[in-house]
């Protein structure tokens, strides 16, 4: 990260002023930019003895709902007195005169973002086990929520959702195609797109959706977790069961389909009988070993906690990857026009058409849930 990139990002004297109106003078203070972000930018606060994190848009990103923080300050200060876990938001702030930006302040957590590999503590089938099921559970427990109790009533247009998403997706891929397709094309998408709008729901259930809900969208509590062993009596990490602590990435979240939450989870969920990955560098396998749940358990144990049926889950399941094909094509564009230095960009040429032969094998059956 250039220097001038991160002075772009933060004006860390104004943003000293304004933390110490807000929450009072502090001896310790700390700023550093978090790595792992792909679409907001996060950075940690140290605060005297506070561990804060701020999120903010990209510098130069105009706003529009892929960017809008102040909205998933909102849904997230809404469901912070559920049981729906989520870090304590602190502060907003739309004085574009402090860093440049809306940006919001929450609590920093303590503890595992399961990305790559599964801790060493959590390796054995019990654990495992408990993985997906804690995944699963809180994503239930957001599509429980009443959104009008807690004050999210016009958070958005839950009817017609499913099918705003086929076609905004499918403009999306559009937008794409105009410059990728001088290189390659890829005609099984138009196959997959034609097939969605034609395959669209007529209804489905209204509830509150994260809109990015996956394995490394939540932190697990560090250490053990909740205690495993029937007497009660605490153990060492081994005996120990994961515990979700926080969901996080909230900017795509509103009201809508529950159903495409899950096709969502599910599309990044392996089953050690899946073929190869499409995107193998960007793809988590650990749950492939033996002791996790596999999706149609995860799917069974969402039905019970809601109530509702995964009704059309070829459906869900086919969207969620064409959406992800989405994704992969914008970046192809963005890198044949010289936007991007991104190193995956490049590899998009030859994944995004293996996601859509994906996305086809799951319409024909030939990669069931």
């Amino acid at each position: 990260m250039s220097e001038n990139y991160y002075e772009r990002l933060v004006d860390e004297d104004a943003l000293a002023a304004y933390l110490e109106k807000h929450l009072g003078e502090a001896d310790d203070y700390d700023v550093e930019r978090h790595q792992e972000g792909h679409s907001n930018e996060t950075l940690f606060v140290t605060w005297g003895d506070r561990e804060l994190v701020i999120r903010r848009p990209p510098p130069g990103e105009t706003a529009d709902t892929a960017h809008d923080v102040i909205r998933e300050y909102s849904v997230m200060n809404a469901v912070a007195d559920t049981d729906v876990p989520v870090p304590t938001p602190v502060l907003a702030c739309e004085d574009h005169d402090i860093i440049g930006s809306d940006f919001y302040v929450m609590d920093r957590l303590e503890g595992d973002v399961l990305r790559e590999d599964e801790p060493e503590r959590f390796a054995e089938p019990e654990q495992r086990e408990r993985i997906g099921e804690e995944l699963v559970d809180t994503l239930a427990k957001i599509h429980r929520l009443d959104y009008e109790e807690i004050g999210l009533g016009e958070f958005g247009r839950p009817a017609g959702y499913t099918q705003r998403q086929v076609d905004r997706w499918s403009k999306q891929l559009s937008w794409a195609f105009e410059v990728t397709e001088d290189e390659r094309e890829v005609p099984v998408l138009y196959e997959v797109g034609d097939w969605l709008r034609d395959n669209v729901p007529e209804d489905h259930p209204h509830t509150l959706v994260h809109g990015d809900y996956k394995l490394d969208n939540v932190m697990f509590a560090p250490g053990g977790g909740r205690n495993a062993s029937p007497n009660g009596r605490a153990g060492d990490a081994r005996e120990q069961l994961p515990e979700l602590i926080a969901v996080f990435d909230w900017e795509m979240s509103t009201l809508g389909d529950p159903r495409a939450d899950l096709g969502w989870m599910l599309s990044y969920w392996r089953d050690a009988k899946d073929p190869e990955p499409s995107i193998p560098e960007l793809t988590t396998r650990f749950m492939e070993r033996k002791g996790y749940s596999s999706r149609p358990e995860l799917v069974s144990r969402w039905e019970d906690l809601t109530g509702l049926e995964f009704e059309h889950e070829r459906f869900y399941r086919t969207l969620a990857v064409y959406k992800l094909a989405g994704l992969g094509e914008m970046f192809f564009r963005r890198y044949l026009e010289g936007n991007s230095d991104n190193p995956m960009y490049p590899k998009m040429e030859e994944r995004v058409p293996a996601l859509a032969d994906r996305a086809k094998r799951i319409i024909d059956g030939d990669e069931p849930l």
